[in-house]
């Protein structure tokens, strides 16, 4: 009797998900396996917070496999392929099934396993568990993909028609026996220096986690999210991001969900991460280099001081600053607080918009390739979508606007609170002459 690996990716569920459906239905004993392997994604392998996240989703899923009367199997590797072939001769598998991942080392990975493992007979089959349609079957009318958002979601949102989600299965058929797995801890996931406590106490990852948060945003904030998504002291955000990054939570699951607000702000929210993907797909390069390509003679300015002051939220700038110490100790930025905070570095500090990819990338629990490549492009003005190269966020204003109390910059800096007597920076830069400077630099990009 055959036997189907399923490969756990960003897919840690078990509800809709369309690959261990089809594994069962094959009516063989399935095989869940996760493989830890970041080396194969190289400078993009999961940063440090979410290496956190993936280790509690990890705990979840192996409790949750456990109460279906099968289990999670860990292997730290190598070479996925090398260890997926070890693991056919181990067990009989004829058949390795995945859900579909869009960062671009990791489709040539899999579409390189793809066509070793069918040239030995083994039936692979990948299935779409992330996004409401795939980046390949969208375009514009010229037949070209999407590089502006309100087309790309106008015409996505009219034309989806997605499956109702299916609850998790109660059993999934186990192996007569079960081949050899490390222990989760082994994977050196967990941080040795406990810095996560901030973090664990603002979020439950894994699939019950997802659910809570989904079900409590949809009894309330979801109905003021227009005006409160803007507001950072406010619970206004539905928090869902990292769910969705990891899989414990599909977008199929949120649109059901939620079907009064399928035409509101809150799920273009969900259409921005599904644009996100589609510009990630047909532009693999971007990940390191600007969409437009005239930005790769921008003059960018380097000076490590102004950068450590950005990263430890101590530039002197309150609403920078408490974005910036949010993000510290909880892992996750208000969305207000992510532009003003990313404007200030590729424009008033007029640093290269990469600096604070890979600054967010180790911090952020909702670390996500596309999204985080989308949104830095954005501020700097050189990918899709972009904003204007005259939109300088002023941190002053924005305060001022979405946080008339200072409640938000309050909470996140003791030192405006009156909680601490510690003295606050002075300002890094002014305001007013960075902006100047930025504009004039932007200017040489149209001679």
């Amino acid at each position: 009797m055959g036997v189907t690996l399923l490969w756990f990716r960003q897919d840690l569920r078990l509800a809709d998900h369309p690959a261990l459906r089809a594994a069962i239905a094959r009516e063989n004993p399935v095989i869940p396996v996760f493989l830890w392997c970041p080396e194969e994604e190289r400078e993009w392998a999961p940063g440090s917070a979410s290496r956190w996240w993936l280790y509690q989703s990890l705990a979840s899923l192996a409790k949750d496999l456990e109460k279906a009367d099968s289990k999670l199997l860990i292997r730290r590797v190598d070479d996925s392929l090398a260890e997926i072939k070890k693991l056919i001769r181990e067990t009989g598998a004829d058949a390795v099934y995945w859900s579909r991942r869009y960062e671009p080392l990791v489709i040539e990975r899999d579409r390189r396993i793809k066509e070793a493992l069918r040239t030995e007979n083994i039936e692979v089959r990948s299935f779409n568990a992330a996004l409401l349609i795939e980046p390949w079957d969208i375009q514009n009318l010229s037949g070209k993909p999407f590089q502006v958002f309100t087309p790309f979601w106008r015409k996505v949102s009219a034309s989806i028609e997605p499956p109702a989600p299916l609850p998790a299965p109660k059993k999934i058929s186990a192996p007569a026996k079960w081949p050899s797995s490390v222990k989760l801890d082994s994977l050196g996931l967990m941080p040795k220096i406990p810095w996560y406590q901030g973090m664990a106490k603002n979020w439950h990852p894994g699939e019950r986690g997802a659910g809570e948060r989904l079900e409590t945003f949809l009894e309330g904030p979801v109905k003021n999210y227009g005006e409160a998504r803007n507001l950072p002291a406010q619970p206004g955000s539905s928090r869902l991001s990292p769910h969705l990054h990891f899989g414990e939570l599909s977008p199929r699951q949120v649109w059901h969900a939620a079907p009064k607000w399928r035409s509101g702000q809150f799920m273009a929210e969900i259409g921005w991460r599904e644009f996100a993907h589609h510009l990630l797909y047909h532009f693999p390069r971007t990940t390191n280099e600007p969409l437009r390509t005239d930005f790769l003679r921008f003059p960018w300015r380097e000076n490590a001081r102004e950068l450590t002051a950005w990263q430890q939220g101590k530039t002197g700038i309150p609403l920078v600053d408490a974005g910036m110490r949010e993000l510290w100790e909880t892992g996750w930025m208000h969305n207000r607080a992510r532009m003003v905070v990313a404007s200030f570095l590729v424009k008033n500090l007029r640093m290269h918009w990469l600096h604070g990819a890979r600054w967010f990338w180790g911090t952020l629990v909702d670390a996500d390739l596309a999204s985080n490549t989308l949104g830095w492009q954005w501020a700097a003005g050189c990918g899709a979508d972009a904003a204007p190269y005259f939109r300088v966020f002023n941190p002053k204003s924005q305060a001022e606007k979405f946080d008339p109390q200072s409640n938000y910059i309050k909470r996140w800096i003791p030192e405006l609170s009156g909680r601490e007597a510690k003295p606050y920076p002075t300002p890094i830069v002014d305001l007013k002459t960075s902006r100047e400077a930025a504009l004039e630099a932007f200017k040489t990009l149209r001679k």
